[in-house]
């Protein structure tokens, strides 16, 4: 007959350990695996929307550089192969492209003056 006492702990801590995932989450433990599956998600959700957009691959390189080129890569592959076969058209985005720099309105900053 085994140990009566191994069990009780045993059924005590078969709980805690399957929850392991909710305490690394509430003490903030990095977990390497899950935040590498989202950059790959987010490159891919970029990569895609570039394409649908009618961006190039270049362009999006350019546009997102902290994304990774890879991921990316394969979110445009997979929408540009979706939209072939669906014979589906770019959607252009219909916001005004972003201006530049605004001016100050008092002219040069004071320091940026020469004496």
């Amino acid at each position: 007959m085994r140990n009566p006492v191994a069990r009780l702990v045993l059924v005590i801590a078969l709980p805690l350990l399957c929850g392991c995932d909710r305490f690394a989450e509430l003490l903030d433990i990095p977990n390497p695996a899950k935040e590498a599956a989202l950059t790959e998600a987010e490159g891919q959700a970029i990569g895609s929307a570039c394409r649908q957009s009618g961006r190039s691959i270049e362009d999006c390189y350019t546009l997102n550089p902290e994304a990774q080129k890879a991921a990316i890569f394969t979110g445009w592959k997979t929408m540009n192969d979706y939209m072939m076969e669906h014979n589906l058209k770019e959607v252009p985005s219909q916001l005004p492209p972003p201006s530049a720099k605004p001016a100050t309105p008092n002219g040069p900053h004071p320091a940026a003056s020469t004496q």
